[in-house]
């Protein structure tokens, strides 16, 4: 991509954590929770999930709809106008969903790297036995696991935890079993889970900022165990 100069995203400089803007809503958030866009040499605005993009960047913080709205009102384009300092630029009708879909992509390539490198566990017996000898950090289900399935899961993730009684529970995705399995190279993946905090930190990041693009930010992303084994922010039951 070609951008305007002017922001660099050295990770020398511009930590994850480094506060950023909303272009459409004003509000300042940390980098990771925010989408980047950047524009092609041809002007093309594109998402830039990872903010690797050299040059000039524009921030938002909003969902979807909110995204979708601003777009047909023309909020987006005069607010991308300012943000580029009037660079040439095409919109696409489908950026939303562009976003959408580059939110997926970079959720399942961490998995798949996190599988790679043996953090990730798949596999209902083999999660339980882990979760019961407190060896998971981080639990997920499909988003059309079974309820029985998970349940059990969610029970022995609690024991191994010494969580009981906390409702610490695994994470419903907004991802379905094929689409877990296409990504990850597996067949019926339908429940996932991690045993290295590190790892659940780099995926629930995420997962936080997908699910906040899919209006779903009042869903906690989190629910991992700290590294004494302490159950921590236990997923609301909204799904």
């Amino acid at each position: 991509m070609r951008n305007p100069h002017n922001e660099r995203v050295s990770s020398d400089i511009d930590s994850a954590k480094a506060e950023r803007t909303c272009i459409l809503s004003g509000e300042k958030a940390a980098r990771d929770d925010f989408v980047r866009l950047a524009i092609s040499p041809d002007g093309l605005v594109l998402p830039d999930v990872h903010a690797r993009a050299p040059g000039r960047g524009a921030w938002i913080g909003v969902s979807r709809d909110a995204l979708e709205n601003a777009l047909a009102k023309g909020k987006l384009k005069g607010a991308l106008a300012r943000a580029f300092k009037g660079a040439p630029l095409s919109i696409p009708d489908d950026l939303p969903d562009r976003i959408e879909q580059a939110l997926i992509r970079a959720l399942t390539e961490r998995l798949g790297l996190e599988l790679k490198s043996g953090k990730l566990l798949m596999g209902s017996d083999r999660i339980a036995q882990n979760a019961r000898e407190g060896r998971v950090a981080w639990l997920g289900h499909a988003a059309d696991a079974s309820e029985d399935g998970s349940r059990k899961l969610d029970q022995a993730w609690r024991v191994g935890s010494e969580a009981e009684g906390s409702g610490l529970k695994g994470m419903r995705l907004p991802l379905d079993r094929e689409t877990l399995s296409v990504a990850l190279g597996r067949d019926n993946v339908v429940h996932l889970a991690l045993n290295d905090r590190g790892a659940a930190e780099r995926v629930a990041s995420l997962l936080r900022r997908l699910l906040h693009f899919q209006g779903q930010a009042e869903r906690n992303a989190a629910g991992m165990v700290d590294d004494n084994g302490q159950a921590q922010a236990a997923p609301a039951t909204t799904n």
